[in-house]
């Protein structure tokens, strides 16, 4: 009897323990996890930059485990300029409106496309041109958007290529695929074209230079445009004072030559249409 009564008490304390333990562990986590939903408000000393850290050259992680690309450089200048600090947020592409009306994020800066999304966010001046190109795999046989008939191709989910393919300017393209499948990223859509696992990626075009920069005897981009574009920054419907803080940031970055300089840094041209009209 005394055995099975220690036996029983020795159990206790160690399921006493383990839930010790076990709470102790929730609680770290939880600190861990915590992230800021507060509304953000135009007057804070944060600027916090939303953005998918898949997309390069735009947005995405350097070999330095930093984020870096074309568009972070923009914002961290834009951000020392308001006089605020940065606070890069990586999303997820197809959640940006959420985090965006949540006030988990002040603004989407991450080649974002204005084109058929006008009405739908406060828009910053377009400060760069783009547009939508297929990548193919070199000696596949596919020389324009015409041999893409009976192929599969991956876009990227609530990407520019998507709504460009899904709009009624290119519904006989759409129609002429195989299949078109929605992938969560570029560089995923990227491993499919290199495996065989689709026929054509379609994707913007300074991303697939940057895709295929190193590889470019392996990949071609057909000289389709599926459409032209332009990328802008976007906040929330109605938040015009932080939109006009950042317009003047840039038309000083693009007025003093910083602009030109982070440009060809990242594309060997100056890309600025700031001093054109929309």
């Amino acid at each position: 009897m005394k055995f099975f009564k220690r036996l029983l008490a020795l159990t206790l304390v160690a399921a006493s323990t383990l839930s010790l333990a076990a709470c102790q562990k929730a609680k770290t986590t939880s600190k861990v996890t915590t992230k800021k939903t507060k509304a953000v408000k135009n007057t804070d000393k944060v600027f916090i930059v939303g953005f998918d850290q898949n997309f390069p050259p735009f947005g995405y992680v350097g070999k330095d485990g930093e984020f870096t690309g074309f568009d972070i450089e923009l914002a961290k200048e834009c951000a020392k300029r308001l006089g605020q600090e940065i606070s890069l947020q990586p999303i997820d592409w197809d959640a940006k409106d959420m985090e965006l009306s949540s006030g988990n994020i002040d603004c989407i800066w991450n080649g974002f496309t204005i084109n058929g999304r006008e009405d739908a966010y406060t828009w910053s001046d377009c400060y760069m041109n783009n547009a939508q190109v297929f990548v193919v795999k070199s000696g596949s046989g596919i020389k324009s958007d015409k041999d893409l008939k009976g192929k599969t191709v991956d876009v990227q989910k609530d990407s520019s290529a998507e709504s460009a393919l899904n709009s009624d300017d290119n519904k006989d393209l759409k129609n002429s695929f195989s299949q078109m499948i929605s992938v969560a990223d570029y560089n995923t859509a990227m491993m499919d074209l290199e495996s065989g696992a689709v026929d054509a990626v379609a994707m913007d075009k300074f991303v697939a230079l940057d895709q295929i920069k190193d590889k470019k005897s392996e990949y071609t981009i057909l000289p389709d445009q599926i459409s032209s574009e332009q990328y802008a920054v976007g906040f929330k419907k109605g938040n015009t004072a932080l939109r006009d803080q950042v317009n003047k940031a840039l038309k000083d970055m693009d007025s003093d030559g910083t602009f030109a300089k982070i440009s060809k840094k990242w594309f060997g041209e100056d890309v600025s249409i700031l001093g054109e009209s929309r």
